[in-house]
């Protein structure tokens, strides 16, 4: 069996309560059309608590990588972590992120198009919106840190939620719609983007 087309690739997204409070939901659809993605499913909802902790936790090594990491995030700015224990820092990482999510009005959004993961993840930029690149969105538009988060003892607010993986994608994506709220269509410029020879530009 021969393998899928790259422009077949599919990716989820949300535009989390901050992104939508502020407005940035067309911003966000306009920055990820610009560069030739399709629009393949969407939704407004409040989240359940549940259901945002089953979304991160659909990888099951999740909690001891995002302590580990978050851990040795701290030693590397020269910090002493709050625990020593990875699932002990995930779990107020997790309540965190619990009240974050639940807090107001989420867009979910799966993204078709060839890369789109990697594609969505460059234009989004860094998870941290202080380091995040000038020409992304969260470089552009959020001006959160880590440090204010911490400070704060709060989920850093980044406007955006994006696949790490297809694989990541593919779960949350299942988490999130039903296979009835995807719609397969083609769009007129994708022609343009994958047709080999470029056929029929010309009569």
């Amino acid at each position: 069996m021969s393998n899928p087309h790259p422009s077949t690739e599919r990716t989820f997204v949300i535009v989390k309560p901050d992104g939508v409070q502020r407005g940035l939901i067309g911003e966000v659809i306009k920055r990820y059309e610009n560069v030739g993605l399709k629009l393949v499913g969407i939704k407004m909802m409040v989240a359940e608590p549940g259901h945002i902790e089953q979304h991160y936790t659909l990888d099951p090594n999740w909690r001891t990588v995002t302590g580990e990491k978050t851990i040795e995030s701290y030693k590397k700015k020269g910090l002493t972590p709050p625990s020593e224990d990875p699932l002990e820092i995930t779990a107020v990482i997790l309540a965190n992120l619990k009240t974050y999510m639940t807090a107001g009005p989420i867009v979910c959004m799966v993204w078709q198009g060839a890369h789109a993961v990697k594609i969505i993840r460059k234009i989004t930029g860094g998870t941290e919106p202080l380091t995040s690149d000038v020409g992304t969105i969260r470089g552009d538009y959020v001006l959160d840190s880590y440090q204010m988060s911490d400070t704060d003892n709060r989920a850093v607010r980044n406007v955006i939620h994006a696949s790490g993986s297809p694989e990541e994608a593919d779960m949350e994506i299942k988490h999130w719609f039903k296979p009835s709220e995807l719609v397969d269509y083609r769009l007129v410029n994708e022609q343009i983007m994958y047709d080999a020879n470029l056929d029929g530009i010309l009569d």
